[in-house]
């Protein structure tokens, strides 16, 4: 049973570009990743400073491999000056 995971992460409000900058770049390398079924940046349209990722993950195994990954280190070690607040990052199992 595939796991989807809803990542919503807030920019600091003079540090949207360059969020939106590092959150692109995640995409390509990790929609490369084994188990990656989905993998969508979203941006608020009523606040751009509001970013949001849409995932599914063929497991959660392949979703702990994702959360090991370099390109993901390297962005949470630059997520300190960008966002505003903790980014709020939930899993969730498809009911039906």
């Amino acid at each position: 049973m595939s796991i989807r995971v809803v990542a919503r992460i807030p920019a600091q409000p003079d540090k949207v570009d360059e969020l939106k900058s590092l959150l692109a770049g995640l995409l390509e390398p990790t929609r490369k990743e084994s188990g990656c079924i989905v993998y969508e940046l979203l941006q608020n349209a009523d606040d751009p400073a509001d970013f949001t990722f849409v995932e599914e993950w063929e497991s959660a195994a392949h979703l702990d491999a994702h959360l090991k990954t370099e390109h993901l280190a390297g962005f949470f070690s630059r997520v300190p000056d960008l966002v505003r607040g903790e980014p709020d990052v939930r899993t969730y199992n498809l009911v039906g």
